[in-house]
């Protein structure tokens, strides 16, 4: 296997020459291979394509183009420094363009308020140091896969292990799970995504953020994902925390957990996306395990631009989760709690709708059970998320947190 390949042509007269510290590819001057212009800064473009094998750090002079499924390798460490700008080329099926973090391999994207790493398409012409995109609008989706982080940490599946959606069976860096709590993945902070969730099969999409099985060793904050085809965030077991999450404008859920995910969800904010707001299943396997999802805000429709979310929470009879300190609002005439009933693992303390008083009922299938949940205007609910931390996201520029 050739060890992780860049390839970064600049054209000088009628010759080319090759420089990085990393193995490179040899030089050829066909057209395509040349460095091309991005966005309205003329920058170094760096095509990645094949596996990270060696510890290696990506920068923001140059804008990194994934041409597939880009692993980082169990014993290497990939660091992303703050402001880089990273693309994936479109691909669908086997060939679906992602980066995977695989189990003992680390990620170190570790971005600030004023640069944020970004992932993108490679049809985004954003370059570094701007927020939103020249090009492309923030419910375009599908153009590329997503970034997926994979871990030692225990989850609850048929098996001790499994194989992570998106990737094939034949790739065993798509594996998560194990016996360790304290697994680190490395850091993800101040990180947007966006475009992604490209189809590799038939009702199979790639997350905007996948984390299987990551544990608490592993730090995530300060995320943005915009405009994913499939689900914003989804964990798959695992008990890694997260802090301060947005997601914005996805095409299926907001906010999904799996297989007995044992983390927090702390500071968050969900915006019209059209599955469910919140999609909480219960535990595939014998091993139990709740999570917590707590201080947030969700806009569940854009009735003027008719967007609706599928339903507003949504869990399984088996689902293990307390949700604390969320208000929901722009809520559809048919959206719903789907169930509070006959999931008795599943806790509500300080949830409120945005909804007449009178009416409450209308949204909550398990009407005579509603311990926990009351409605309350935007304007005077408490326990929601702090949006003042999201001033670095599109969103918040966009004008999409404004009076949450």
């Amino acid at each position: 296997m050739k060890k992780f390949n860049l390839s970064r042509k600049l054209m000088m007269g009628a010759a080319f020459a090759c420089a990085l510290s990393v193995t490179l590819s040899s030089c050829e001057d066909d057209d395509d291979k040349q460095v091309k212009p991005t966005g309205s800064n003329p920058v170094n473009t760096v095509e990645v394509n094949t596996n990270v094998t060696t510890d290696v750090t990506w920068t923001k002079d140059n804008v990194y183009l994934l041409t597939g499924r880009i692993s980082v390798e169990a014993g290497a460490s990939l660091t992303i420094n703050a402001g880089t700008v990273i693309k994936g080329e479109a691909g669908t099926g086997a060939n679906a363009t992602a980066l995977v973090v695989a189990r003992g391999a680390k990620i170190m994207a570790n971005g600030t308020a004023s640069e944020p790493i970004i992932f993108t398409s490679a049809d985004d012409q954003i370059t570094s140091g701007t927020i939103a995109s020249p090009n492309l609008d923030a419910d375009q989706n599908g153009k590329w896969g997503g970034v997926i982080v994979l871990g030692k940490a225990p989850i609850s599946a048929s098996t001790p292990e499994a194989q992570i959606e998106g990737i094939p069976t034949s790739d065993a860096n798509g594996l998560y799970g194990g016996t360790d709590l304290t697994d680190n993945s490395g850091v993800l902070n101040y990180v947007s995504i966006r475009h992604g969730g490209t189809n590799i099969g038939s009702g199979n999409e790639i997350n905007g953020l996948t984390l299987g099985g990551v544990g608490n060793g592993t730090s995530i904050s300060n995320i943005e994902i915009v405009g994913n085809q499939d689900d914003g965030i989804e964990w798959f077991g695992g008990n890694v925390n997260v802090t301060n999450a947005l997601v914005w404008n996805v095409g299926d859920d907001g906010i999904d957990t799996d297989q007995a995910w044992k983390g927090t969800l702390d500071n968050f904010v969900v915006i019209t996306v059209a599955g469910h707001s919140f999609e909480l299943d219960g535990p595939e396997g014998s091993a139990n395990g709740s999570h917590t999802i707590k201080n947030g805000t969700v806009v569940a429709s854009d009735a003027a631009n008719m967007v609706f979310s599928k339903d507003l929470i949504n869990t399984d009879g088996n689902s293990q989760v307390s949700l604390e300190n969320i208000h929901i609002t722009g809520i559809g005439a048919s959206q719903q709690i789907n169930r509070t009933i006959d999931n008795p693992l599943v806790t509500f303390s300080n949830v409120t709708l945005d909804v007449a008083a009178a009416n409450l009922g209308n949204y909550i299938a398990d009407a005579s059970t509603k311990n926990g949940i009351s409605a309350a205007t935007t304007a005077t609910a408490t326990g929601k998320a702090n949006v003042s931390v999201f001033t670095w996201t599109w969103a918040a520029n966009a004008g999409k947190t404004a009076g949450l």
